[in-house]
């Protein structure tokens, strides 16, 4: 079994894209002054904590916000933990895609399996992906990691380890989700 006993997941800030309405997925934005305070109020939440590894994906809005977040440790980053590609709906709002791809977003909005992102990724390869990097984290020989990342990969992460998901809309921009594992080896969310 893992060593790895507690997981502190937190979502990066706003970017100068504005990740609160836009879906950036696997382009590479950069967090704004807003973001960089949100993660940064993240960092004084847990100030004091220990942590032995920072982990990032290698988008700048997640490796600069878990650079902020954790105090400047280093950070390694984890390509499988990149948020979802959404292919053509890039940048777009939810507004922007119901509008011009009515069916795709009914479908999307569905939340039925084997979903492909238009140009982009399936529901399926994500979540696979993200299982890959993962299993990675929990062969690491550390107690407590800080996972800076995506709200896409973080609900997927949580989902994957607690068999339960996050509430619609979680975690919000420099939101923090916290998971610990029991003696019995369950994850469970603090």
């Amino acid at each position: 079994m893992s060593r790895l006993r507690r997981i502190v997941l937190v979502r990066h800030g706003e970017t100068d894209g504005e990740s609160s309405v836009r879906f950036h997925g696997s382009s590479d934005v950069d967090l704004s002054a807003e973001g960089r305070e949100q993660v940064a109020r993240a960092g004084r939440a847990l100030r004091g904590q220990p942590i032995d590894l920072v982990v990032a994906s290698p988008l700048r809005r997640s490796w600069r916000a878990a650079w902020i977040a954790g105090g400047g440790a280093p950070v390694r980053l984890e390509s499988d933990f990149r948020e979802v590609d959404f292919g053509r709906w890039e940048g777009l709002t939810k507004e922007e895609i119901q509008t011009r791809d009515p069916i795709l977003y009914q479908k999307w909005q569905s939340g039925g399996g084997g979903f492909d992102y238009p140009g982009g990724e399936s529901r399926q390869e994500f979540r696979a992906r993200v299982s890959r990097g993962l299993a990675r984290l929990l062969a690491a020989d550390v107690d407590c990691a800080l996972l800076v990342l995506h709200k896409g990969v973080i609900r997927v992460i949580v989902e994957e380890l607690t068999g339960k998901g996050l509430p619609l809309g979680d975690p919000q921009l420099g939101g923090i989700v916290i998971l610990t594992r029991a003696p019995d080896g369950r994850w469970l969310r603090s």
